[in-house]
């Protein structure tokens, strides 16, 4: 999304001696745009899926460093289907941590996920599956935790999301020693 592209420039302009290079893309939302962006990205060293993210639990239940606004690294991506269970065919994908965030599994859904019964600190998002079965060993998802889910009211997205900055999750990036492994 735009605001999330914003977010990361605005927290990138933050840096005073960057370690690092960025490019930011924006890959659209969902499963299919997220694979044309991959197919299609330019050449990198290391591609950081970033944006923002809702999860399980509320606020009060979950540990601090799990609070609106935080950053978290996915390690393990599961296809979650439109009856409430996983696909066959799309088994768990695990990967090791890169960065110091607490690290937390995702399920990428057809639709939005509404139900209840998903464990406590899940984050939900429609791209981290894709974007797991096509990186590179060396890329890896960090997201923003703007929502909790279910919703106990309607909410405005957008108007949610406006204090949140995505400077920690910068500076997450750019403590890390950047080790590009190749095929």
């Amino acid at each position: 999304m735009d605001i999330e592209r914003e977010k990361i420039l605005a927290a990138i302009a933050t840096l005073e001696n960057p370690r690092h290079t960025y490019k930011v893309i924006v890959s659209g939302i969902g499963r299919e745009s997220t694979a044309k962006a991959m197919l299609n990205i330019p050449q990198h060293d290391l591609c950081i899926l970033m944006g923002f993210a809702a999860i399980v639990g509320t606020e009060e239940e979950l540990p601090k460093e799990l609070g609106f606004g935080m950053p978290i690294e996915i390690t393990n991506a599961s296809l979650y289907g439109y009856e409430g269970g996983l696909f066959e065919n799309g088994k768990p994908i695990e990967v090791g941590n890169k960065l110091q965030l607490p690290c937390l599994s995702s399920l990428t859904s057809d639709k939005f996920v509404r139900t209840t019964d998903l464990n406590t600190g899940t984050v939900v998002n429609m791209e981290d599956y894709t974007f797991m079965y096509l990186k590179n060993p060396q890329d890896f998802i960090v997201r923003i935790i703007s929502d909790f889910l279910p919703h106990t009211k309607e909410i405005d997205f957008f108007e949610e999301v406006k204090p949140i900055r995505f400077i920690q999750a910068i500076e997450a990036v750019e403590a890390m020693d950047v080790a590009v492994e190749t095929n």
